[in-house]
């Protein structure tokens, strides 16, 4: 008998029908437009039956695309709800765990905390993954990610791991050479160390005075280095070679021995408070919740 609905295509009906075009459901499934445009194709062809109105910039529900997803949504619930009562089941956590964090801060804090983590549950695998970017939210790419700033999609769980804001600060040798900003204006005038990172815009720092009714400015800065790692970044900054916009996790220790100093410390920064976000599905699977469990305890023990 001909199967019409493959399991894979629940989930992934899922994200298109909930993304609003063909390209943001792209990026969320971290595939091109034309690969999502081709598995819808032979979804419709199977089912014999259009799913979706789609044009070049927008696409809608046909009323068999409501009944599709609107199944599927209840379907993918139910396998959850299969997956919590199984991981209820079973006194001890155990199977695999995908987790990504970015490269600093993954190397220097995740990786020891995974360490006690495993010694703690042997029976659970970790792989841990490090990457610039973090990537996009998807249903099977990572059980858990440790990303910087709160996550705009809402299809995600994300618990809050700790409070981080970023600084601007300098070595004193490089602000003895060149003076200190008193505005951000002057900072158009300093070497500032650019970090190509995520997708905010390269180059373009956005400060606000800490009042209630403080306005925004936005420089657009300058400078002679510029890379994709901040351990990299805060390594120029204490080599005096300029100033930098990093978040206080990275650089605590060095703003405490004195080796950096804040810079413009009367204007606030875009904060880049700690998540650890899983998909929804993950809620009640027991080694996922542990490990999430797990990190959030850890993290308010430092605090």
């Amino acid at each position: 008998m001909k199967t019409l609905i493959e399991p894979a295509d629940l989930s992934f009906f899922a994200s298109v029908g909930g993304s609003g075009s063909l390209s943001a459901a792209a990026r969320e499934l971290g595939v091109t437009t034309a690969a999502v445009s081709k598995h819808l194709s032979q979804m419709e062809q199977r089912i014999g039956t259009l799913l979706l109105h789609r044009t070049s910039r927008r696409m809608s529900l046909t009323p068999e695309g409501e009944l599709y997803l609107d199944h599927a949504r209840k379907i993918l619930g139910q396998i959850g709800e299969l997956e919590h009562q199984l991981g209820m089941a079973m006194a001890t956590p155990t199977g695999l765990v995908r987790v990504n964090a970015t490269l600093g801060f993954g190397r220097t804090h995740i990786a020891p905390l995974i360490s006690r983590f495993t010694a703690k549950h042997p029976s659970v695998e970790v792989q841990l993954q490090l990457s610039v970017n973090p990537p996009p939210v998807t249903e099977d790419a990572f059980d858990a990610c440790i990303r910087f700033g709160e996550p705009p999609d809402a299809r995600v769980i994300a618990a809050k791991l700790a409070s981080n804001r970023r600084m601007l600060c300098a070595s004193p040798v490089y602000l003895k050479k060149h003076g200190l900003p008193k505005t951000p204006a002057d900072l158009m005038n300093h070497n500032c160390i650019g970090i190509r990172q995520g997708s905010e815009a390269y180059g373009l720092w956005r400060l606000r005075t800490t009042k209630p009714d403080g306005q925004e400015q936005a420089i657009k800065t300058r400078g002679n280095l510029s890379t994709n790692d901040g351990e990299i970044a805060v390594r120029w900054a204490l080599d005096g070679h300029g100033i930098l916009m990093r978040a206080e996790w990275d650089i605590q220790r060095y703003l405490r021995s004195g080796r950096l100093v804040p810079v413009l410390p009367q204007y606030a920064t875009p904060n880049a408070d700690i998540y650890v976000v899983y998909p929804e599905h993950h809620r009640s699977t027991s080694r996922v919740r542990s490990f999430v469990d797990f990190v959030v305890r850890e993290f308010k023990k430092g605090q």
